[in-house]
């Protein structure tokens, strides 16, 4: 049971160009696509600094979503072998991301070391910035690393990828854990049709413009775009009013669980609550900060259970890290 920098008149083909096929290095991403018919999918998360404790339980979910592509973007050096196959690391640098980033936005991008959590503010762009790296891909979303996947496929169906262009996994707000988006210029160039995405790229500070302007709560009760002012025009305002104008068809439902819940358990890539529920994914938003392990995790198991204080694991199948 499933629990539930642009002028918009004018977009310069040279700077935001359509995404082509990229041959070989894709090759055998594109065999596994062809033989389950399923449309492609590229996961992209930006982590700058040491990488945290929960990170292999990320890799470890990951690696049981084996026709999804994950893209690691850090300046943190892993060991690509403790990685799994569809888990890509990118390196770069807080300073590579400025240079990129003002290259396809058209304007100066400032991200400094002193304040790197400010690159979340550029998810929705992700699709336009990183355009190469996605060229090819069906659907590309954004992602965080705080966060343990179920099987994404048993939710994210070809029936929605083929009749919805964004899919959000929370029905009242879209969520920066994990937010897709069809790989086409129009849904890779949505954030323009915000009044404040300059506003928002070029700040010192972090305005929660990926996802509601802090207006979680407004949005939850139910309230529109027209009646929520935040002083900032974020994502969940610009998809609301370009639905409403018919331009973009978006789906939202409930597919994940975040707090300090407890009674999941994730059993061979499938994530389930209180044995009943399956979800697509856990977010450890508040866990990460309750629970931190006293001793290095030297692998992970094929079985677990995530308490509201801690991750227990279950050893009768358990596989070493650098076994993926």
């Amino acid at each position: 049971m499933r629990f539930w920098a642009c002028h918009l008149n004018y977009i310069n083909p040279l700077l935001f160009p359509q995404p082509t096929v990229v041959k070989n290095k894709q090759m055998i991403r594109d065999i596994n696509i062809k033989i389950n018919n399923e449309k492609s999918i590229a996961l992209i998360v930006c982590y700058f600094g040491k990488l945290p404790w929960y990170f292999n339980y990320f890799a470890h979910s990951c690696k049981y979503n084996p026709t999804i592509d994950f893209f690691i973007i850090t300046d943190e050096t892993i060991d690509i072998k403790s990685l799994p196959n569809n888990v890509k690391h990118i390196y770069k640098t807080l300073n590579d991301i400025n240079l990129l980033a003002t290259e396809k936005l058209g304007f100066e991008i400032n991200l400094t070391y002193a304040y790197p959590y400010k690159v979340a503010e550029f998810k929705p762009a992700y699709g336009l910035i990183f355009s190469e790296l996605l060229a090819g891909y069906d659907f590309w979303g954004h992602i965080d690393i705080d966060v343990i996947f179920g099987n994404i496929r048993d939710f994210i169906t070809d029936d929605l990828l083929e009749n919805y262009d964004l899919i959000s996994v929370r029905p009242d707000w879209i969520a920066g854990c994990f937010l897709l988006f069809k790989n086409i210029l129009k849904m890779n160039t949505l954030f323009c049709h915000s009044k404040d995405y300059k506003k928002a790229f070029t700040m010192a500070g972090y305005i929660n413009f990926d996802e509601t302007g802090y207006a979680h709560n407004a949005f939850k009760e139910g309230k529109t775009y027209l009646e929520i002012n935040t002083g900032i025009e974020s994502m969940m305002h610009v998809i609301q009013k370009m639905e409403a104008q018919n331009y973009i068809k978006p789906f939202f439902d409930f597919f994940m669980i975040e707090g300090l819940s407890g009674k999941l358990r994730w059993e061979n890539g499938r994530l389930f609550y209180r044995n009943r529920y399956e979800i697509l994914l856990y977010h450890l938003i508040y866990l990460k900060n309750v629970y931190i392990p006293k001793r290095k995790i030297n692998y992970i198991p094929n079985s677990f259970t995530i308490s509201p204080t801690k991750i227990y694991h279950h050893t009768k199948s358990k596989m070493a890290i650098n076994e993926f």
